[in-house]
């Protein structure tokens, strides 16, 4: 009794120094030097569907990248915590890409990914790439779950319990769809949005095929989504369902985090295993949906489940001790010749169309408004922050800086020749006249989805326009799409946007 209260007083403390000591709502968030435990997320911002390998002692994850291109950018790990970005695997656009599946075979590296109404799959002979242009696999459902039975042949699940073989250069599909797992019956008095089994993941332990699924629907309530979990000693089934499903679910919407779903179960360092999960913060849902992750621990019945004792939203111990900690920053000078990992165009990937010199980003101009311009994205980590951008118009353009959800909705401060323009959920205005020559700073500062916006001549002294917005509303739940709110960059109209100097900085 006495050493519980103790253990249960030192995680309060650590949970506390955490608290403090952490820069609030880090892109990738760790404890301080010397201390054990990590915080969720472990991705912070819109990092859905996460898909991790292993290879070595070396981890990669990739997440669904939608309408963003270019796509599936790989991320690095030796700890599960800190995280760098290696490459993106896909550069023509094809439509929006969701839930991926990223593995190895055979020394070489895969992603299967659902993109209009089809599945594709990119190759590459190192994690770096060059990674190969897309191959259609002509066949409809989604989220693709590959894996290979005990003789090395392979297979794709898919969202609706069905599989099919593949060939072994895994670029075609060589037989019939078959059904092999129809899900956990959800009890019918649970708050959910839809059955919608999605996600399908298998790994094989001892004896065993374990495959885990998600339910309940990816968004909708806050109880929707969760983790399923089934056994079989074939991987085509028949299918045992746990007796501890679900593995994870929000029981409650007094629980920071909602809609947890999506889960992978994998084996980390030491021998230790793990699931990697996404799910939607309280409060800030326009962040889309975050990476999290939490041990799971084997019963002696060839079970797995959460540990009684974790918590997501609490202190969790690292899988090793981290020797420092990963920066990954937004800030961007535009040196050298290629984007930074971080950016992203909206619904195209043309690189005609952008160039880097002279520590400048020159965009041409598109379109008539935000909404057709393609805006140019990286994804807020933070709660609160603000971001800034210096900026010189060149010919008929009007330049940018926005909080973008789709080609709909979206609101920000822009420039043209003279004149800055207030953009309020698509409602563009000038609201002050006259004040610029084609060259100015433009920020925003978002307080918790209440945003400001100014201007400057110099970058020095800054003008707040009468012009504010609250931007809480820019979500799935109630524009559908499954993104999230991004920070952009636009050029619109005729002529080119010079962009200069690109600050993000979190405000605790």
């Amino acid at each position: 009794m006495i050493i519980s209260k103790i253990k249960n007083i030192v995680v309060t403390v650590v949970f506390i120094f955490l608290a403090c000591s952490a820069k609030a709502q880090s892109q990738i968030q760790s404890g301080p030097k010397g201390i054990a435990y990590y915080l969720n997320p472990i991705f912070a911002g819109d990092y859905p569907d996460p898909s991790i390998m292993r290879d070595g002692d070396d981890y990669y994850i990739v997440h669904s990248s939608f309408e963003y291109y270019p796509g599936l950018l790989i991320w690095h790990s030796k700890d599960l915590i800190n995280w760098t970005p290696v490459t993106h695997a896909l550069h023509k656009y094809i439509g929006s890409v969701w839930a991926p599946s990223l593995i190895k075979y055979k020394n070489k590296y895969y992603i299967y990914f659902p993109a209009g109404n089809t599945n594709y799959v990119v190759t590459a002979d190192s994690i770096e790439g060059p990674w190969s242009d897309p191959v259609d696999l002509k066949i409809g459902f989604i989220d693709p779950g590959h894996f290979t039975d005990a003789a090395g042949k392979r297979y794709l699940y898919f969202s609706n319990g069905a599989y099919v073989p593949l060939a072994d250069d895994g670029l075609s599909v060589t037989g019939e769809i078959k059904y092999a797992y129809s899900g956990w019956k959800i009890p019918r008095d649970w708050t959910i949005e839809c059955f919608c089994m999605e996600g399908p993941k298998m790994v094989k332990r001892d004896n065993y095929y374990y495959l885990t699924v998600a339910e309940g629907g990816t968004a909708g309530p806050a109880t929707s989504h969760m983790v399923i979990s089934a056994r079989s000693k074939s991987p085509f089934g028949p299918w045992e369902n746990s007796p501890y499903d679900p593995i994870v679910r929000t029981r409650d919407h007094s629980e920071r985090w909602w809609s947890k779903g999506h889960g992978t179960l994998f084996e980390g360092p030491s021998g230790k295993w793990w699931m990697i999960f996404h799910g939607y913060e309280n409060g800030y849902y326009n962040m889309g949906r975050q990476t999290l992750l939490e041990p799971v621990e084997w019963t002696n019945d060839g079970w797995f489940k959460i540990p009684e004792h974790i918590r997501t939203d609490a202190p969790i111990l690292k899988p090793i001790k981290s020797a420092s900690a990963s920066v990954f920053s937004l800030n961007d000078d535009f040196s050298g010749h290629h984007l930074k990992a971080q950016w992203q165009f909206f619904g195209e990937y043309d690189t005609t169309r952008f160039h880097l010199v002279n520590h400048s980003l020159i965009i041409k101009g598109k379109g008539n408004s935000v909404a057709n311009c393609a805006p140019l994205l990286c994804i807020p980590s933070n709660h609160s922050y603000m971001a800034q951008v210096e900026l010189t118009i060149d010919g008929n353009a009007t330049g940018g800086l926005v909080l973008f959800y789709d080609n709909r909705y979206y609101s920000g401060i822009l420039a043209d020749t003279p004149d800055i323009l207030a953009n309020l959920r698509g409602w563009q205005f000038p609201t002050e006249k006259n004040v610029i020559k084609r060259h100015v700073f433009l920020r925003i500062r978002n307080i918790k989805n209440t945003v400001d916006m100014y201007y400057s001549t110099d970058g020095q002294k800054w003008n707040k326009i009468e012009n504010s917005a609250e931007v809480s509303g820019y979500n799935h739940n109630v524009l559908s799409g499954f993104l999230s709110l991004r920070l952009g960059l636009c050029a619109v109209g005729d002529g080119t946007v010079i962009f200069k100097n690109f600050i993000y900085r979190a405000i605790n």
